[in-house]
C-alpha cells in the first residue's frame, strides 16, 4: 500500500476531501465563512478590547500616604522622611537586613512619600462648612504650588446623602484654587479618592461630576480621574449575589484608576471584632480576591489597605509595629497588591525595605527564567508567553520602585516594556 493510500484509509480522506498532490492538504472553507465569523465576532472583539485593555503603562506608587487636610503643608514629605530616619536611629536594631539600609536611607531622604492623599474624609472628620471651605482652598493652592511628591490627590467625603453636598463643594473649591494657583499636575499623576462606594450609580454620579467640573474650569476632557474605595460589603457582592467591582469599573467609563481596599470599615461592616480586624483576615482576603479578578486586565490598579498598629511608643512597641507592617507589606506583594496605605512616618522604613527585599529576592530567578524563555531554552520551568510578560513586569516594577537597576536586570527598560 502506498503512503498516500495508507493516509487516505487511516484518515478517511480522498482527493475530493481535500488531499491534493502527495503532501499538501487544502481546506474547504472559503473567504465567505471567514468573513461571516469576522462579522459575528467584531463587536465582541471591540467590547473585549474596551473592557480589558491590559495593564496600564507607567509607574505605580508603592504606597499612598493619607494625611488630614489641616496637617498638609509644603514641608510635609521632608518632615515624614526625617521622622522615619529618626525612628530608625532611636529604636535599633534595624527592622530589615543591613544590606538594604543604604537604599532605604537614600529613599527616605530623597522621596519619602510617593503618593500623597490630602484627606477630607475620615482622617479629617466633620467640620463647620466655613472651616472645610478654607481648608479646601488652601489644599488646592498647595497642590498647585507643588508638594514635592510624584503622585498627588485628595479624598473627598462620600456621595451618600448626608455628606454629598459637602463632598462636591470641597472638590469644587479645591479645583478653583488649583486652577488659579499654577500649572495642573500632569495627567495621570492627580487623582480623587471616592470613599464608601456601594453601587454603580454612585460611580456614574462621580463621572457626571467630573464632566461638569472639567467643563466649568476648562480642564482637558478626561483629566479628572478617581479611584474607588472598596470598604462596604455591597461594593464586593450586591444583593443579587453578583460581584460588584466589575460593575463599578464599567460605570466609571474609563475614569477609574484604582480600587483601594478599606480595611476597617469593611471588616467592621462584616461583623469582625475590632481586635481581629486586619489585612490578613479571611474577610479581607475574600474581598481583595474579588477585587483582583474584577480588575484584571482592565487597566485599573489595586491597592491594599492600612494597618492601624503603628510603630510608636517605646522600642519594643516600635519593633512590634515594624514587624507587623513588614509582614503585611510582604504578604500583599506576594498576592499581587503592589501598593498599600501608610498612615504614619515610622511605617515608611518597612514599606520601602519590604518592597525592595521582595523584588531583590526574586530578581535572579526572574532574570534567568526570562532569559531561558527568550532563548528557547528549558531551565526546568516551561514558561508560556503570559508568564514571560509577568516576569518582565516584575522586573519593571523593581526598576520603578528603585529596588533594581537596569544592570541588575540585564535589560533596558524599553526592552522589558516591549515584552
Amino acid at each position: 500500500m502506498s503512503d498516500r493510500a495508507g493516509l487516505s484509509d487511516r484518515a478517511g480522506l480522498s482527493d475530493r476531501a481535500g488531499l491534493v498532490g502527495r503532501d499538501r492538504l487544502v481546506g474547504r472553507l472559503g473567504p465567505d465563512a471567514l468573513a461571516e465569523l469576522d462579522q459575528r465576532l467584531a463587536p465582541v472583539d471591540a467590547e473585549l478590547l474596551r473592557r480589558y485593555p491590559g495593564q496600564p503603562a507607567g509607574r505605580q506608587p508603592v504606597h499612598t500616604v493619607y494625611v488630614p487636610a489641616d496637617r498638609c503643608d509644603p514641608g510635609l514629605p521632608a518632615r515624614w522622611g526625617a521622622a522615619a530616619l529618626a525612628a530608625l536611629r532611636d529604636h535599633p536594631p534595624l527592622p530589615y537586613p543591613v544590606e538594604l539600609h543604604e537604599r532605604v536611607v537614600d529613599k527616605l531622604g530623597r522621596e519619602p512619600v510617593e503618593d500623597l492623599r490630602i484627606d477630607f474624609e475620615d482622617g479629617y472628620g466633620l467640620r463647620d462648612d466655613e472651616v472645610e471651605d478654607a481648608a479646601a482652598v488652601r489644599a488646592g493652592r498647595l497642590a498647585g504650588a507643588g508638594l514635592g511628591v510624584p503622585f498627588l490627590g485628595l479624598r473627598i467625603k462620600s456621595l451618600t446623602g448626608p455628606v454629598r453636598r459637602r463632598a462636591v463643594r470641597t472638590l469644587d473649591l479645591f479645583l478653583a484654587a488649583l486652577r488659579s494657583a499654577g500649572e495642573l499636575p500632569p495627567a495621570g499623576r492627580f487623582v480623587v479618592t471616592l470613599p464608601k462606594v456601594s453601587v454603580p450609580e454612585q460611580v456614574e454620579a462621580m463621572v457626571l461630576l467630573c464632566e461638569r467640573l472639567e467643563a466649568a474650569y476648562g480642564l482637558p476632557t478626561g483629566w479628572l480621574r478617581f479611584e474607588v474605595q472598596v470598604e462596604t460589603p455591597a461594593a464586593v457582592l450586591g444583593p443579587d449575589g453578583l460581584a460588584t467591582p466589575g460593575r463599578l469599573i464599567d460605570a466609571a467609563g474609563g475614569r477609574c484608576t484604582g480600587l483601594h481596599y478599606g480595611t476597617y470599615d469593611y471588616s467592621a461592616a462584616c461583623g469582625i471584632a475590632a481586635a481581629q480586624q486586619s489585612l490578613a483576615h479571611p474577610v479581607a482576603d475574600f474581598a481583595k480576591a474579588v477585587m483582583q479578578v474584577a480588575a484584571a486586565e482592565t487597566g485599573v490598579r489595586l491597592a491594599d489597605g492600612s494597618t492601624n498598629l503603628l510603630p510608636v511608643g517605646d522600642t519594643a512597641a516600635v519593633q512590634a509595629g515594624w514587624a507587623e507592617h513588614a509582614r503585611l507589606v510582604r504578604r500583599g506583594l506576594e498576592r499581587g497588591f503592589y501598593q498599600g496605605w501608610d498612615l504614619h512616618p515610622a511605617q515608611l522604613p518597612t514599606r520601602f525595605a519590604s518592597t525592595y527585599a521582595f523584588f531583590r529576592h526574586g530578581r535572579a530567578a526572574a532574570v534567568a527564567r526570562l532569559r531561558d524563555y527568550l532563548e528557547r531554552r528549558s531551565g526546568g520551568i516551561l514558561d508560556e508567553p503570559a508568564t514571560a510578560r509577568a516576569l518582565a513586569g516584575f522586573l519593571l516594577r523593581g526598576l520603578d520602585c528603585g529596588a533594581l537597576t537596569e544592570a541588575e536586570t540585564g535589560y533596558h527598560r524599553a526592552e522589558l516594556s516591549a515584552m
